[in-house]
């Protein structure tokens, strides 16, 4: 014997419905005695109860609500019966349209609706689809009737959540199935009282109605089929990445439906429990999926645990107070307070001080449980021995659930660890000594972020996804974005990491649409984008997505964006950027914004802000971490200007060497931006400041390697015509130094609190003289490193191995 059962959604219209006719006709083939559950067709529930609400506030929107439920019933009989039975099946769904619309009438006459009638109200949901699919079964199977779950189904009178006698309600079943052997289309969610008044079993009732009979039947399956792939990692709607579990115990199904998972109803475990008759979790609209089993059988996985589920719109009830300490009775007069008001507690919280407990209901029933809790506690208040009531409202519970977890110690580290690395604060734990759930409650803000976050962790810890948000698409921005789209199926294949653009802005557009970015074409794709560049926006943009592993990134040389930093960090967010203006201007931003990724727990790499993609403010803070310290630094820290240096060899003049640099991209846009010293002077105080030297950029003694009278002019152009007025002077310099046999070098120098950045000779023994190209190199003298410095040498200029440069402290992120 099987019992399937089919959800609102399954049944949701006629196509739908053809589907269900299918599943039921192939699995009668294989097992010959089956029945059926059906629930209301879909959202006609929910119709059915605010048809009450209208007809009790007498408004017009009742009669357009009852002509929907209307055809929508007739509309399926008329799409799925042949037009010869059509008017006697009408006609009976007719009269229970009538009855239900009688029963309307009244109330907006009386104004008044009881919790009986209610139930009543909803349970025409139910009774119509079975009628109706037990008829359109009939079309195709000849033994299917219709069986009203009132007859069998025996309750008490607790209207709207009725409790099920079970001994009566066996007994009926097993009689009448004993004495029928047709088809039985049952309806869920209903049953009667033993005044033969209709009752309702809770929402997703069906369920429930579906393990009666199965347990009442000796089931050798009970199915339950829905709209999913049966019981999912995660919400599916907030993780993509969830995927279906082959199965479950019925305890660890109990807990991760009993905090939010909609896929079964909680009570449908203990009948199936109670006789150990497996639960198959199956989706109408993929029949071929094999689903998830709930049994008693523990399967040996290599999972810690088997699920995350959620509940949002949750309040904390704080209840404190000194004098709670040491009392014999708080506790029960707490919880009977809230039994009292029909209040169910969702979680419980309790320090060993006493000084304090904390429980988590439904945000509707917040204000109703503290004016309860009030009222219970009135004379401790108001003697202060117990303060008023706190409530914490817009929370989320969050649960991790599985009964492998007590044999993986680390568990609960993982869980705190992963919350606190996104910047997500936990107000509330709760844990039972069995370790089947471990229940943490979080601000609802940071729910989609935790769930992803928690299910990388726990499911895809070989898997690492980055989310970035970009701004500047110019030479570094472009290299990177190239860079990315080159290494994705390397990084993806070889490391198991994603790496996903969710914003990409330039000084005049915007991509926001996520999902939609392609680098093949993005620059038309921002061209036609319907946003404009919008910093504030894209901030805000990445806020409210607050995904997990987010992280900004600055490919720009903007001081408007570096204001931006401390929210950005302030919002747990890394950054990741080769733009200097931050961490060369006021000491004061600098170190605030180191204090901020420290406090949030967040990164704020900046490698590529000196040299490239050399390693060395990694380098500096590494000697330092392991008690050495710096005596000096000596470096060349422009690409650019050791291209003139080194390639000037008094054949072609200084001035059109300039050009040929700005040419192969070497130099700024604005070549004054690179021979007036100004990039190095703020290299060099970045690394002095990496070093704990709290010096401004006026500190810096700085002389360009061009008269300032040049770098006056009013245009890059003019700039670059009187620039030639200079070659005669430049290549006397060039003479001078080679007749010492010496060679021309910019060198920024910090040494004994002082920095310095001037043009200067060097010999041949001296680690810059054999610098060729873009080459940059940094001598570190340290305790360690005295005798002879530690020397980094490489390229320091160019699109590409900034850019790499970039994409490698992505990585360390996330590796770290």
């Amino acid at each position: 014997m099987r019992v399937l059962k089919f959800g609102g959604s399954s049944v949701a219209s006629s196509e739908n419905i053809k589907k269900v006719l299918n599943i039921i006709i192939e699995t009668q083939k294989k097992h010959p005695k089956i029945a059926v559950v059906v629930s209301a067709f879909g959202g006609v529930t929910d119709k059915l109860l605010k048809l009450k609400q209208h007809a009790l506030n007498n408004q017009d929107a009742y009669q357009l609500l009852f002509s929907e439920i209307n055809n929508l019933h007739c509309g399926v009989v008329k799409n799925l019966i042949t037009a010869k039975k059509q008017p006697h099946i009408l006609s009976n769904v007719k009269e229970l349209l009538n009855q239900l619309d009688d029963v309307c009438r009244g109330i907006a006459l009386v104004n008044e609706c009881s919790i009986k009638t209610i139930d009543f109200i909803a349970s025409f949901g139910e009774r119509l689809s079975a009628y109706i699919i037990s008829e359109v079964l009939k079309e195709n199977l000849t033994n299917a009737e219709f069986l009203d779950a009132r007859k069998l189904v025996k309750t008490d009178s607790s209207f709207c959540k009725a409790k099920v006698d079970f001994n009566k309600t066996n007994l009926l079943i097993a009689e009448y199935f004993t004495n029928n052997n047709n088809l039985q289309v049952i309806t869920g969610f209903i049953g009667s009282d033993e005044h033969g008044f209709t009752t309702t079993l809770g929402r997703s009732g069906s369920d429930y109605t579906a393990a009666i009979f199965g347990a009442a039947l000796n089931a050798d399956v009970i199915e339950i089929w829905t709209d999913v792939d049966g019981i999912m990692t995660a919400d599916p709607r907030e993780v993509k990445d969830a995927f279906s579990l082959a199965s479950m115990t019925y305890e660890e199904a109990m807990e991760i439906s009993h905090f939010g998972a909609k896929v079964i109803f909680p009570a449908t475990m203990l009948p199936a429990m109670s006789k150990k008759i497996p639960l198959l979790i199956k989706n109408t609209f993929n029949p071929s999926f094999k689903g998830t089993i709930i049994s008693d059988v523990k399967e040996k996985e290599n999972l810690p645990i088997k699920g995350i589920s959620s509940l949002a719109k949750i309040c904390l009830l704080n209840i404190k107070g000194s004098n709670m300490l040491g009392i014999i009775g708080v506790s029960q007069r707490l919880f009977s307070s809230l039994a009292q008001a029909d209040i169910n507690i969702i979680l419980i919280s309790q320090a060993s001080s006493e000084h304090s407990i904390c429980l988590a209901v439904e945000e509707e029933f917040s204000q109703k449980a503290k004016l309860a809790i009030e009222q219970m506690f009135e004379t401790e208040i108001k003697r202060q021995w117990i303060d008023l009531v706190e409530v914490i409202s817009d929370l989320a519970i969050i649960a991790i659930v599985g009964e492998n977890m007590h044999n993986v110690p680390g568990i609960s580290g993982k869980l705190f660890g992963t919350l606190g690395k996104n910047g997500i604060n936990v107000m509330a734990i709760a844990q039972g000594s069995s370790e089947l759930n471990i229940s943490v409650v979080i601000h609802k803000k940071h729910l989609s972020k935790a769930l992803n976050a928690l299910h990388e962790s726990f499911f895809l810890s070989n898997r690492k996804h980055i989310n970035l948000f970009m701004v500047g698409t110019g030479l570094i921005g472009n290299e990177l974005l190239a860079i990315i789209d080159r290494q994705q199926s390397y990084l993806n294949e070889q490391h198991h990491l994603q790496i996903s653009i969710h914003a990409l802005s330039n000084s005049k557009k915007m991509l926001l649409d996520e999902d939609k970015y392609n680098y093949n074409n993005y620059k038309e794709q921002m061209e036609t984008s319907q946003y404009s560049a919008d910093l504030s926006c894209l901030i805000e943009h990445m806020k409210q997505k607050n995904l997990p592993n987010s992280i900004f990134v600055d490919a720009t040389s903007s001081e408007e964006i570096v204001k931006h930093y401390s929210d950005i960090l302030s919002s747990n967010i890394s950054i990741v950027t080769p733009n200097k203006k931050a961490n060369s201007g006021p000491i004061a931003h600098y170190k605030k914004l180191q204090t901020l990724s420290k406090k949030h727990n967040i990164h704020f790499k900046y490698e590529t802000n000196v040299a490239a993609g050399l390693p060395v403010i990694s380098v500096i803070k590494d000697l330092l971490n392991s008690g050495d310290s710096i005596k000096s630094i000596e470096a060349v820290l422009s690409g650019s200007l050791n291209y003139l240096l080194s390639e000037y060899n008094g054949e072609k003049p200084f001035s059109e060497l300039v050009k040929d640099t700005m040419q192969k991209g070497y130099s700024e846009p604005d070549p004054r931006d690179d021979l007036n010293g100004m990039d190095v002077a703020r290299k060099i105080l970045i690394l002095a400041r990496e070093c704990a030297c709290d010096f401004e950029l006026r500190d810096v003694q700085l002389e360009s390697i061009v008269p300032q009278k040049y770098l006056d002019a009013k245009s890059k152009e003019l700039f670059l015509e009187q620039l030639k007025l200079y070659d005669k002077v430049f290549h006397q310099l060039y003479e001078n130094a080679l007749s010492k046999e010496k060679k021309l070098r910019y060198i920024s120098c910090f040494k004994k609190n002082k920095i310095t950045v001037r043009l200067e000779e060097v010999s041949h023994e001296h680690p810059f003289y054999s610098l060729k190209g873009t080459e940059n190199c940094v001598c570190l003298t340290t305790t360690h490193y005295h005798t002879y410095p530690m020397i980094i040498k490489g390229p320091g200029a160019g699109a590409a191995v900034t850019a790499a440069g970039v994409l490698a402290e992505i990585i360390r992120i996330i590796n770290n």
